[in-house]
């Protein structure tokens, strides 16, 4: 499959940071993040495979790309004595079981706010009668909902295969599931602005 310049910038610059994070991760011990790389070269490989068919924007393939890094850097990159995911951005709730606003659930409502981008790009690309409906907008969130739930999957595996990760309890689960859901619903709701706006 040929790539545009274009297309060739985003891949260059995905690959590299995946390296970059994997010698990393490599040189510390850091054994969870065998689970998240192989995630990563699974859904670079999907989205490489599918390119051509589903015919993605540029701006998505970036955001998908840098997506990727704040998940990798989330889990590598060092702050406080803890990974990034930890890092309180703005103590907006503050209990003794979790705290609000992490940098952990900014990056989830992003890429799943991706997420649904995506699967509303495929969705009107394959069924075009349902641009302009309700459908385009809620079946992306359900589906992005969906593929947050399976996110959650993976983490438990990595939980189950290496016993002390930075994956979080059963509260860092739900804030999660909900921070997808919250963005995924923002993300529609841009594009049912930006819809009326193109009217």
């Amino acid at each position: 499959m040929r790539l545009t310049r274009s297309e060739a910038a985003v891949a260059l610059f995905t690959i590299t940071y995946i390296v970059v994070f994997t010698v990393w991760f490599l040189s510390i011990g850091n054994a969870e993040f065998i689970v998240y790389v192989v995630t990563m070269i699974c859904l670079v490989t999907l989205i490489g495979l599918s390119a051509r068919k589903a015919a993605y924007p540029v701006a998505m393939l970036w955001a998908l790309s840098i997506w990727g890094l704040a998940h990798m850097a989330g889990g590598g990159v060092p702050v406080r004595g803890a990974v990034l995911y930890n890092l309180v951005l703005i103590p907006l709730v503050e209990t003794d079981a979790y705290v609000i606003l992490k940098y952990d659930q900014l990056v989830h409502a992003y890429g799943f706010g991706v997420t649904a981008w995506l699967l509303r790009h495929l969705l009107i690309r394959h069924f075009p009668r349902t641009a302009g409906t309700a459908t385009a907008l809620v079946y992306p969130v359900i589906g992005a909902m969906g593929l947050g739930s399976l996110n959650e999957m993976i983490e438990f595996t990595a939980v189950l295969m290496v016993p002390e990760t930075n994956v979080g309890g059963y509260y860092n689960t739900a804030l999660d599931l909900v921070f997808n859901a919250a963005g995924a619903v923002m993300a529609m709701g841009i594009a049912a602005l930006a819809e009326r706006r193109a009217v």
